[in-house]
Order: structure tokens, then sequence, then C-alpha cells
């Protein structure tokens, strides 16, 4: 829980802040300051109004009034310093190696909050199929070595959709099902129904791949049954391949 105080002076601002730092507490300071670097470059960012973010790790972030990332930032295990010179407040964070420090003036401080916060939640990282699908065809290999994809959302008479539908580095036919949560006997079933109808139309083997992050344990016997092969993919596999393609248009994807 964060305790919020305004209106303090200077003088009140370095004391509360100085134990608040000694304190190993997370402090945010809403005010007027003056930023400075030394260490592998040098920068000046002049006044103005804007957030900083002093984490209990030691890090600490200047956050302007727009946009997500901050303007000037130190990482963790920083020594933090606060001292009250004439009318302002200066907070150093510096670090040893390699050498560095970031001087945050203040002339006016018109917000300060400071505590802890507990956080013992897990980051789990998603994707839609669509996305998987995305990731899969700018990066065919996520799939195996040597595959190509030819066709998304190909039609087939009488059942619907494939995700995708390509070829591997044998010539062999291969169409792909992708589901976003661990996949199960339906979604074996549902490429079934597409591999039979494909196999009276094509003069040469086809595969069925199920591609998801894992498969229930009552969809193993379906696929294997069925002769239908399994790949897992990682989601955060996925969104590293989408932000490095994000500027790629979908033509490039598909041959």
């Amino acid at each position: 829980m964060l305790n919020i105080r305004s209106n303090l002076t200077m003088s009140e601002a370095a004391e509360l802040l100085e134990g608040a730092f000694r304190a190993r507490n997370l402090v945010i300071i809403v005010g007027n300051c003056r930023v400075e670097y030394e260490g592998r470059a040098s920068s000046t960012l002049e006044w103005g109004e804007r957030v900083t973010v002093i984490k209990k790790d030691g890090s600490i972030l200047v956050h302007r009034p727009t946009g997500y990332e901050p303007v000037n930032w130190q990482p963790p295990k920083c020594v933090i310093a606060v001292n009250q010179v004439d009318a302002t407040v200066l907070i150093t964070a510096s670090r040893a190696n390699p050498r560095e420090t970031l001087t945050i003036e203040f002339k006016q401080i018109s917000l300060t909050a400071f505590g802890s916060l507990s956080d013992t939640g897990e980051f789990a990282l998603y994707v839609t199929e669509a996305q998987m699908k995305q990731a899969i065809l700018a990066a065919p290999s996520l799939v195996e070595e040597g595959f190509k994809p030819l066709e998304e959302e190909k039609h087939v008479e009488d059942t619907g959709f494939t995700d995708i539908y390509g070829v591997d580095k044998t010539g062999f036919l291969v169409v792909i099902e992708i589901k976003r949560n661990a996949a199960t006997k339906d979604a074996a079933t549902q490429l079934y129904g597409y591999l039979e109808k494909i196999r009276t139309r094509v003069d040469r083997p086809v595969r069925g791949i199920v591609v998801a992050p894992d498969l229930r344990k009552s969809a193993q016997p379906v696929l294997q049954s069925m002769k239908i092969e399994f790949v897992k993919l990682d989601p955060e596999k996925c969104f590293k391949i989408l932000k490095s393609t994000k500027d790629m248009k979908l033509s490039q994807f598909i041959s």
C-alpha cells in the first residue's frame, strides 16, 4: 500500500524521500525536474513536469506526460541518494560497473507516493490462433525445417477451411490445424475431416499436423489412431516472431 503526500516543502520532501529510500520503498514523484546523465555517454533534459519512479530494486525511470517509454532510466542495483541543495532536491542513481550516474534535480514537487507493493502473480503471454498462424506464416520452421506454406484458410468442400496448407521438404502436402490452448481430440477429428477430403483430390501423400501449446492426454491416442502429428508451439515464441516481423506484409509470408 502506498502513502501519498502533497504540498510538501522541499525540505519536507527531502526528509521523506531519504526515509523511503532507506526503507527500500517504491517511490513515485510528480514534479518539475531537470535530468542529467553521465556515463557511457552524456545527456541533459531541461526543466519540465514529469513522473519519476524509483523501485525497491534500485531501478529508476523518468517519464514525460506522453509516451510509454521513459525518457531517462537506470537499471536495477543503483545506489539511490537524496540531498537538498538550496531550494532544490537532488536525487542521484549511481552504478559502479559501468560507471554512470543519473541526477534528477527537482525545483518543485507536487506529489510523492511511497510504500510497498506485493506482486507474486505469474506472468503468462497469450496470443490468438490468428496470431499463431501469422507467426507460422512468417517463420514456417516453427512447424518444421523445410516446411513451405502455400495457402492460408484453404477451403475444403463440405468441410470448412484449413488454417495453413503447404508442402514439406519431401514434397508431401501438409495440412495444419492451429489451437491456442491445449489441443483436444476434437482438433484431431476436425483435421482428419480435412485430410480425408483432400486425399480424394490429390495424387500425393498428405500429412496432418496439429499445432498447439500442449496436447490433452485424452487426445494422444486419437491422434495416433488417425496418424496425425503434433507440434508443440510456445506462444512466447510466436510473440517474438510477430514482434520482429511487424512491419512485413502478409504477401511476404506466402509463396
